[in-house]
């Protein structure tokens, strides 16, 4: 087929007695177009008719995470579509049935009696309960049966997590149960996002392979998203039954005369800011048992000895218009004030 420019068309037309800016009406040429026009919607919708059969599988997985989210605010979480618990209640099930899979993957009933490793059995459970070693030591696992380990173990584990409970109120606890899952929960989605993404990008060099590709990417994401749950049913576990809790009144209180002396306090007026006030703000609220607010030093000690070019934090409030204190004769706002 012979391509004619635009030039040689002008002049074809002008030969055929047919004006500059007039239109082109036949029924050949507008039923050429129009063929054209379905051909590139179809191929379009079937572009987004693909992306979207590979964003469902992303939304099912995205609801039953949003699910647990909005349960664990609320404080009303589903173990099963009849049976809803607490944070606390949701947190000793998921302990129990942890517990459960660690003592039958060591010492369980499918494993030979020769096969079972009660020393690995023992350092798991301390590393993911916090379990002190000599109170596991001073149980006989080996002449135990798989059921008695599990109901041994569980009572160190239920005993050590109820002792954390009257250290401080309830209504206390319940919220730092509510927060550490609710931040787990986010750092474990957000990570199997990524992990899809990448499975995503690959995909379809399967069908290289005679497969699928969507079949492969449903069937590897719903693999991808059972190992987000178990990592996240790990890391509540672990860092719950990690967590350190204090009472208020056990906290020792400073002694004033352990205290460095107070520095004059040092009001800019070039900037108006009030330097004691910043330290205080940065500090917060704290205060010893006398009454004496607390500082920090560290900054007020490398501002007394000047401001250090290698050690930004040492160059205190900058003007703008200021040299740089590193020593590279720019500005302030051009040098190391544009990355701030």
């Amino acid at each position: 087929m012979r391509i004619f420019g635009s030039d040689r068309i002008s002049g074809l037309m002008q030969r055929l007695g047919m004006e500059e800016g007039v239109p082109i009406e036949h029924k050949m040429v507008t039923n050429a177009i129009a063929r054209a026009q379905k051909q590139v919607e179809a191929q379009n919708f079937s572009v987004r008719k693909h992306l979207l059969e590979y964003d469902d599988v992303m939304n099912k997985q995205r609801e039953s995470v949003y699910s647990l989210r909005r349960e664990l605010l609320e404080g009303n979480i589903h173990l099963t579509e009849e049976e809803q618990v607490d944070t606390r209640e949701y947190l000793l099930a998921l302990a129990q049935e942890l517990l459960e899979g660690t003592v039958e993957r060591y010492a369980g009933q499918q494993v030979d009696l020769e096969d079972r490793d009660f020393d690995a059995l023992q350092t798991a459970i301390s590393e993911i309960y916090g379990v002190e070693p000599g109170e596991l030591e001073a149980i006989e696992l080996e002449s135990l049966s798989a059921d008695a380990i599990n109901d041994e173990l569980w009572a160190l584990v239920l005993k050590k997590y109820e002792s954390k409970e009257g250290l401080i109120p309830v209504e206390i606890l319940r919220r730092v149960e509510r927060d550490i899952m609710l931040q787990i929960v986010d750092a474990q989605w957000k990570d199997h996002l990524y992990s899809l993404d990448h499975l995503k990008e690959g995909i379809g060099l399967r069908g290289y392979g005679q497969r699928d590709p969507l079949n492969e990417y449903k069937s590897e994401s719903f693999t991808l998203f059972e190992h987000m749950l178990a990592r996240l049913r790990e890391a509540v576990t672990g860092q719950l039954m990690h967590v350190e809790l204090t009472r208020q009144e056990d906290v020792p209180p400073l002694d004033a005369a352990e205290l460095p002396p107070m520095e004059a306090h040092h009001f800019d007026p070039t900037t108006g800011e009030d330097e004691f006030a910043l330290e205080a703000a940065s500090v917060g609220p704290a205060v010893t048992a006398k009454g004496a607010a607390a500082p920090a030093r560290s900054r007020k000690a490398s501002q007394a000895q000047g401001p250090n070019p290698a050690d930004p934090s040492s160059w205190g409030k900058v003007q703008r218009n200021a040299l740089c204190p590193c020593g590279s004769g720019k500005k302030y706002k051009h040098c190391h004030g544009a990355f701030s």
